[in-house]
């Protein structure tokens, strides 16, 4: 990131490294068996899985041969699994072209991408409100061809944008305005040290639609669904996070592999809004559980607080493999 009007640097910064949804983070893991890093989301996530990993984590096989997302988004249950030492071996994959570079770069390139945050992070914190602000859109304005730059900026705009919303317009444009934190952690090097070994374990697929994804998938192996989820109401709709929205005909596609996988003896998982519609496209067929979370991604801060949201399990027949168990659930205040 060379090309931007150097920003004067003060003599010496010294910021704490804070660590993305740090006190759930380490409420959850210090009930896990550890990893010696810290594997977490590197990037904040509307509708992330930070609040509910608990009770995923109890619905989930203690084993299983391959673990597939094809909505990664922030892959806080992923990342959560490789802390624990359960994944063996993963496929990974969003419709979102600048989360597979993102995640791509991390995996195979991490020291370069984080010399790319440093320098921006020192720019960034060093000037004053209108410098940041002017700074910020011209970093959202690039569309950077190179694979590097491109996952800088998004973790750039992810930790200084407007409350770490992903947006983009009809045009597949990031359009989120400025936020205004004082002490942005642009750089968090051990986190994105910790990811990089995690996403050694996976192949990392996309931009691909979930259908595609997902025909990798043999017996055994453990699906998680976690798509943009179903608006509850006409203004309550965060789903553009690609150019072309995820319509009812897409959840409709859902259930269909939703159905093909577990006949195929595949143990699937998906999370979705407590809409009614949804919830009838699963039961009584599957167990629908109702779970509860706090949302804090909406432009009317009154409106942020507790949504329920649904958690459907779709296990093999008993007459193919014995159901697993559910592990004691992880109380994640």
């Amino acid at each position: 990131m060379r090309d931007f009007r150097p920003i004067p640097q003060p003599p010496s910064l010294a910021y704490p490294v804070a660590l993305l949804d740090e006190t759930v983070w380490r409420m959850v893991l210090t009930s896990l068996p550890m990893a010696p890093i810290p594997t977490q989301p590197i990037i904040k996530w509307a509708g992330g899985k930070t609040q509910l990993l608990g009770k995923i984590l109890s619905a989930i096989p203690q084993h299983f041969e391959t673990y597939h997302e094809p909505f990664f988004g922030g892959g806080a249950v992923f990342f959560a699994l490789a802390a624990a030492g359960r994944v063996p071996r993963a496929v990974l994959s969003d419709m979102n072209p600048d989360l597979v570079n993102l995640y791509r770069v991390v995996r195979n390139d991490a020291d370069a991408l984080i010399a790319e945050l440093q320098d921006l992070e020192l720019r960034y914190l060093s000037a004053d409100e209108h410098q940041r602000s002017s700074f910020y859109y011209c970093i959202r304005g690039q569309a950077p061809e190179d694979s590097l730059r491109s996952a800088a900026r998004t973790i750039f705009l992810n930790k200084t944008c407007y409350n770490g919303l992903y947006r983009v317009n009809r045009q597949g444009r990031f359009n989120v305005p400025h936020g205004r934190y004082a002490n942005p952690k642009i750089c968090n090097q051990p986190v994105i040290l910790a990811a990089s070994e995690a996403l050694k374990l996976a192949e990392i697929k996309g931009p691909e639609d979930f259908s595609t994804v997902v025909t990798r998938a043999r017996g055994g192996d453990l699906v998680y669904f976690d798509p943009p989820y179903h608006p509850l109401s006409a203004t309550a709709s965060f789903t553009a996070y690609t150019a072309d929205d995820f319509a009812w005909g897409d959840q409709l596609r859902l259930r269909q592999t939703f159905d093909e996988l577990v006949t195929q003896g595949v143990t699937v998982l998906l999370s979705d809004s407590a809409h009614p519609n949804v919830i009838d496209l699963y039961e009584p067929k599957y167990v629908v559980n109702r779970v509860s979370a706090r949302r804090a991604i909406n432009s009317n801060g009154q409106l942020r607080g507790p949504v329920t949201e649904i958690l459907v399990q779709g296990r093999q027949p008993p007459s193919t493999q014995p159901e697993v168990e559910p592990q004691p659930v992880l109380q994640v205040v």
